[in-house]
């Protein structure tokens, strides 16, 4: 048996989540984040190119479906920091919320819209948040109790942070979902049926050929991405100290300091 293939890679997500035929997955998954009883769920068999690229601009990688026949939902598997993500999954759950209002009904007839973004890194302006997942509506500042409408809702669960804060989560049936996305050849919470089902689906996944061709073609996109920006990065911060360098030196400072 070939080795399973992760679920985080985003291809390999959208295919274990994201098809029609695994909506019950796709169900318990959402119940046990938003903590709600979710009744039914209609999956948007989002029309996608899988071609032979791997590239940001083909593949689908969200999820998107609605459930209790009125409220529009988004999953989205981030593995790549493109440093923007906070503004990207407002829109998203922005444009789920104004595409609920259909025309000529009045404002009142907008649903409810959440958008779940899952990221394999941590977020820059929630590294003092000590807890894996958050859940972020509109409030107003002085009175963070007060919602202004619970209309919009966004979660997002950081992969990096479950290590460290699992143990202070209260989404006890969450943790077993996130174990089973971070580690899917390690044992799984056989008590949950529906990760039991994931498992199996994922390792159908990983033994399809062409199935497997295509997430090992985007993992190798986002390994060369991450190694790119690493290199900029670096070549970046290495011309920087030059420049800092060649200034002090017109100003005459010793060498020494500019060591």
């Amino acid at each position: 048996m070939k080795k399973i293939l992760s679920p985080k890679i985003d291809v390999v997500f959208r295919m274990l989540f994201g098809e029609q035929k695994h909506e019950r997955i796709t169900k318990k998954l959402i119940e046990d984040v938003i903590e709600e009883k979710v009744e039914k769920i209609e999956l948007e068999q989002t029309p996608y190119l899988w071609g032979n690229q791997a590239d940001d601009k083909l593949g689908i990688i969200d999820v998107r479906a609605t459930i209790n026949d009125k409220n529009p939902i988004d999953i989205e598997m981030q593995i790549l920091n493109n440093h923007d993500i906070e503004k990207r999954i407002l829109f998203y759950c922005a444009k789920l919320f104004t595409s609920s209002l259909k025309s000529g009904y009045d404002y009142s007839t907008l649903e409810k819209s959440i958008s779940i973004l899952i990221t394999n890194y941590e977020l820059e302006n929630q590294k003092d948040i000590k807890k894996y997942i958050t859940k972020w509506n509109l409030r107003e500042e002085t009175y963070p109790m007060h919602i202004l409408t619970d209309t919009m809702e966004i979660y997002i669960i950081e992969l990096k942070k479950f290590k460290k804060f699992k143990d202070n989560s209260n989404y006890k049936q969450l943790n077993s979902w996130i174990k089973f996305i971070e580690s899917s050849e390690e044992e799984i919470d056989m008590s949950n049926k529906e990760i039991v089902k994931a498992k199996k689906v994922l390792e159908e996944i990983s033994q399809d050929e062409h199935e497997r061709y295509l997430a090992e073609l985007r993992e190798k996109y986002i390994l060369d991405q991450n190694n790119i920006e690493a290199t900029g990065y670096d070549k970046g911060l290495k011309q920087g100290k030059k420049e800092i360098a060649k200034e002090m030196i017109k100003e005459k400072i010793p060498l020494e300091v500019i060591s």
